[in-house]
C-alpha cells in the first residue's frame, strides 16, 4: 500500500507498506483523506524529535475496515475522523475528562507498519499518510457519512486544536475581545472558534496580507498586516486600546509569544498554540502579569475527542463551522512534495492528501 515515510533524512512516497491486523481494542481504517499539518513538517525539519523511520500524518478520515476484540462503538463500513489521542481511558486524568493529560496519550509510538522486513513507527499514534492505518478504538470517532472526507479529515487536528483552545481552554465568552497571531490552519480555527463563542472583536494578525480574506470569512472583524507596520503590537493597540481579553499565538515564535503577552488587557490570558523548537525560551515582563493576567499552554485544544469531534461535525452540518473553506487544495498522495512546498510557503490554509 502507499504511504509517506520519513527516514531521518528525507521523505519518500512509497507503495510497498504493510500494516498489521488490529489487535484487541484497535481499529484498522482505510484512509480516504489526510490534512498536511505543520506538525508533520516539524518532524521532517527536526523541530519535533521523533524516532525513525516513521509513517507521517495525523489528521485523517476514512472508513473502518476491521475492528479488534472489544470494540463496540464502530464497525466495518463506518465513517470516522481520527484523533491523535491514544489515551488509556482508565487513569485519573482520563476519569476527570482530561484525556489530553493522559500520560499514555502521546509519546509512546507503536510500530504497526513494515516495509521490506523493517518495522516503521506510527506518528502521533495515527499515521494518516498511509492507505491503511491502525489506531486505538478511542481514536476513531464516528461521523455522519454525508461529510466529505477532505473536510472531515481536518476536524481531528486543526479544528480540534484551534476551536478547542477557544471553547475548552480559554473559555472565551460572549462579548470578549480576541487577538489571533497567525492566520494559518490553526489560526483560522481559533478565529471561527471565537466567532462561535460570541466574541465581539476578533483581530487577526499575519505577515501575509493575502490571508486577510480568509481570516474575515472565518470571523475576523479586523486584520493587521504585520508586514506593513513597524510595530504590530501598536497597530493592534490602535484597535484595542486597553488590550485584549484573549490572545492566541498560532505560529510558534518566541517573539510572537511576547507580543501575545504584551497585547493583554487586565485579567487577560495568552494561549500558546504554535510549536517552537523544543529548547526555545520566551521572556516577558513579570511586572506586567500582576493584573491577573495568565499565560496558558494548550495541548490539542484541551479536547475530549469523542465528544468534541462529534460536536464539530454537527456544527458543520448546521453551517456554523466552516470546513470546506479550510481546504485550499487537494493533492494525490504522490504529490506530497508539492503539498509540503505549498504549505511551507503559506500558499494554502490547509492542503489535503487523498488516496
Amino acid at each position: 500500500m502507499r504511504g509517506v515515510i520519513f527516514d531521518g533524512k528525507q521523505t519518500h512516497v512509497v507503495d510497498d507498506l504493510d500494516v498489521r491486523q488490529p489487535g484487541p481494542g484497535e481499529v484498522r481504517v482505510r484512509i480516504q483523506a489526510a490534512g498536511l499539518c505543520h506538525s508533520d513538517l516539524s518532524v521532517v525539519d527536526g523541530t519535533i524529535p521523533f524516532p525513525v523511520p516513521v509513517v507521517l500524518g495525523h489528521e485523517g478520515a476514512g472508513i473502518v475496515e476491521s475492528a479488534g476484540a472489544g470494540v463496540t462503538h464502530v464497525a466495518p463500513g463506518d465513517h470516522v475522523a481520527l484523533s491523535t489521542l491514544a489515551n488509556c481511558g482508565t487513569c485519573a486524568d482520563c476519569d476527570r475528562g482530561r484525556p489530553t493529560m493522559c500520560r499514555k496519550a502521546i509519546g509512546r509510538p507503536g510500530q504497526p507498519f513494515t516495509r521490506a522486513g523493517e518495522t516503521l513507527y506510527s506518528f502521533a499514534s495515527n499515521s494518516a499518510f498511509a492507505e491503511r492505518t491502525i489506531v486505538k478504538a478511542v481514536q476513531a470517532v464516528p461521523i455522519p457519512s454525508d461529510i466529505p472526507f477532505t473536510s472531515a479529515a481536518l476536524i481531528g487536528c486543526g479544528v480540534v486544536t484551534g476551536v478547542g483552545a477557544v471553547l475548552n481552554r480559554a473559555r472565551v465568552e460572549r462579548g470578549d475581545s480576541v487577538v489571533v497571531i497567525g492566520a494559518g490552519g490553526i489560526g483560522l480555527n481559533v478565529i471561527q472558534g471565537a466567532r462561535i463563542a460570541g466574541a465581539l472583536r476578533i483581530v487577526a494578525v499575519d505577515a501575509n496580507p493575502a490571508k486577510e480574506a480568509a481570516a474575515r470569512l472565518f470571523g475576523a472583524t479586523d486584520f493587521v498586516d504585520a508586514s506593513a507596520v513597524d510595530d504590530a503590537v501598536s497597530a493592534v493597540r490602535r484597535l484595542l486600546p486597553h488590550g485584549a481579553d484573549h490572545s492566541f499565538e498560532c505560529v510558534g515564535r518566541v517573539t510572537l509569544i511576547r507580543q501575545a503577552i504584551d497585547l493583554l488587557d487586565r485579567h487577560g490570558q495568552a494561549v500558546l498554540l504554535g510549536v517552537p523548537p523544543a529548547t526555545a525560551e520566551a521572556s516577558f515582563l513579570v511586572s506586567a502579569m500582576y493584573l491577573d493576567k495568565s499565560i496558558l499552554g494548550c495541548r490539542y485544544g484541551s479536547s475530549r475527542p469523542q465528544h468534541d469531534i462529534a460536536l464539530y461535525a454537527q456544527l458543520y452540518r448546521e453551517g456554523r463551522l466552516l470546513l470546506d473553506e479550510l481546504v485550499t487544495k487537494a493533492y494525490p498522495v504522490e504529490d506530497f512534495d508539492k503539498a509540503a512546498e505549498d504549505t511551507l510557503h503559506g500558499r494554502v490554509a490547509r492542503s489535503v492528501l487523498t488516496f
